[in-house]
């Protein structure tokens, strides 16, 4: 009998790429995609396409009732500008949603025990440790401490590309023929891809790196 899991899936590019690989791993995977009230919700649209491809039990849970308590960031505030430019600390601070990964963590280990899965896939990446803290190992490390003990039943949390950037992601992506079309990075919910916003420009330099075109349409590329 395959072994559970469960994998955090927004959609984009890399919890696509880690639900493939769990996929590709043989675990027998249920995927759990998340509406706090993003303006990227278009997003879910990507997940649920390709979960009914792969065959993938796939949950969006509505949790829009928390976007209130969210507020401060571009990704949930309306009145706030999605960040231009290059991928940076400095500009993409606006991104950061309060406690955002505590609280799907917690609602995903919730749903694992529920399941009878043993693991909790998210996709946390290097590229992101000085941006979000919530990506950091420290806190994985630290959230692996506390859901071993949280419920009768033990569960771990597994970043599989912890130690990678973007790059790397997509380089192991396109090693298994992953077509990143079927993905969606733009924090923008827009028809197209901004091709402005700090997400799109670190997609198309993890492209550019890879010697690939990415595959997505764009409105504007600079």
């Amino acid at each position: 009998m395959k072994e559970k899991v469960v994998v955090i899936y927004s959609g984009g590019m890399d919890s696509f790429t880690v639900l493939h690989r769990a996929v590709r791993e043989g675990y027998d995977v249920y995927a759990l995609s998340f509406n706090y009230g993003q303006r990227h919700s278009k997003e879910l649209e990507y997940a649920k396409s390709v979960c009914e491809e792969l065959g993938v039990p796939h949950q969006v849970t509505d949790i829009t009732a928390v976007n209130g308590l969210l507020q401060g960031s571009s990704l949930t505030s309306s009145n706030i500008e999605v960040a231009e430019g290059h991928y940076a600390a400095e500009n993409m601070k606006s991104t950061v949603v309060p406690n955002r990964n505590m609280i799907l963590l917690s609602l995903a280990v919730g749903y694992a025990v529920s399941l009878g899965a043993g693991k909790v896939f998210y996709g946390a990446h290097s590229g992101d440790h000085t941006i979000y803290p919530d990506c950091r190992p420290e806190f994985v490390h630290a959230m692996n401490s506390v859901t071993q003990i949280a419920n009768f039943e033990p569960v771990e949390i597994v970043s599989p590309f912890l130690d990678d950037d973007k790059t790397g992601i997509l380089k192991y992506g396109l090693a298994i023929g992953l077509d990143y079309a079927k993905s969606w990075t733009c924090y923008n919910g827009r028809e197209k891809a901004c091709g402005k916003c700090g997400s799109c420009r670190e997609r198309l330099e993890a492209f550019e790196v890879n010697g690939c075109v990415d595959p997505l349409i764009y409105e504007q590329l600079a």
